[in-house]
């Protein structure tokens, strides 16, 4: 028999009432282990959407399995090769054992979907499917890098910067440094360099919701009250139950959520290393050597600062 996890047979089996229309989704963006699994805990806190898991994953789902694993498009790219899966996933039309794997709402109007791979696709999306909100998260780079490091990732910075468009759109001042990437922590800190600098550089403030994984552990309650108004939702005490412990995809022996427990795996030339890099995008303007973020400094990026 086999050991499938029920769970995970049961969450192919719904009916999205919402199908065929994108702005019944909820978009969450956000680097690979900056919290977008425990963020999509807290925003489903009431187990009202169903949750669609990381569609755009060109090694899990065929229907993506020519996109690169960080693709990147411009806003004014109609391609229906690259629109015909979006719009698959966005209009609630894809099924698919691994994006239905956490799914546990067997009925729903809305959908959430949640994605670490989609970063460099946000303008081309607002632009192409108009009307459905995204929310991206931000958390700080030195705990990002290290999360992966420590979990053995291996980066995608060669196939990143081999697309052309987007060296020639929002690279070229800093594509020499990002090639000259010297070790696994510099390669993975510029990848979240370029995954947070694109949309920055795409969206004005209000087309999109900027979320801080440090804000949201430090100052909850005014966090969330932004990110649900955004959202046209209610908020209950509720979803401070869903934001404590660690999501399921974290390691069995992983600590609570912390704003700096990076700090111990990171050295002080390496800290310094990381205000450098992220100066050439201006980032350093939104994360420093300190562990909270300063959104402001978000905020005049997407104004053109």
């Amino acid at each position: 028999m086999s050991s499938f996890p029920l769970s995970r047979l049961l969450g192919g089996v719904y009916v999205d009432l919402g199908k065929g229309d994108h702005g019944e989704a909820v978009f969450l963006a956000g680097s690979g282990r900056s919290g977008t699994t425990w963020l999509s805990e807290g925003i489903n806190y009431k187990g009202g959407y169903r949750y669609v898991f990381e569609p755009f994953n060109p090694a899990r789902v065929d229907a993506f399995g020519h996109f690169r694993s960080k693709q990147y498009l411009r806003p004014d790219d109609t391609r229906e090769a690259f629109l015909e899966p979006a719009r698959l996933a966005l209009t609630g039309a894809l099924r698919d054992s691994w994006t239905d794997r956490f799914n546990a709402k067997f009925v729903a109007r809305r959908r959430l979907i949640k994605d670490i791979r989609a970063n460099l696709l946000l303008g081309w999306m607002r632009a192409n499917f108009p009307g459905m909100p995204i929310v991206l998260l931000l958390r700080h780079p030195c705990a990002v890098v290290t999360s992966r490091l420590a979990l053995g990732w291996k980066d995608n910075l060669g196939e990143t910067i081999a697309q052309e468009d987007l060296v020639e759109d929002f690279l070229l001042p800093m594509e020499a440094e990002i090639r000259a990437a010297r070790d696994d922590f510099e390669r993975h800190l510029f990848l979240w360099c370029i995954d947070n600098y694109v949309p920055l550089r795409q969206f004005a403030r209000g087309e999109i919701h900027l979320a801080f994984y440090e804000s949201l552990l430090k100052n909850p309650e005014d966090e969330l009250r932004s990110l649900f108004g955004f959202l046209g939702e209610d908020l209950d005490g509720r979803v401070y139950g869903k934001l404590g412990p660690p999501s399921p995809l974290s390691r069995k022996d992983a600590p609570l959520p912390s704003v700096d427990g990076w700090r111990a795996h990171v050295g002080t030339r390496q800290l310094e290393r990381t205000v450098e890099i992220l100066a050439l995008f201006g980032l350093d303007r939104v994360y420093g050597e300190g562990p909270m973020p300063d959104p402001s400094g978000a905020y005049s990026l997407m104004e053109g600062k």
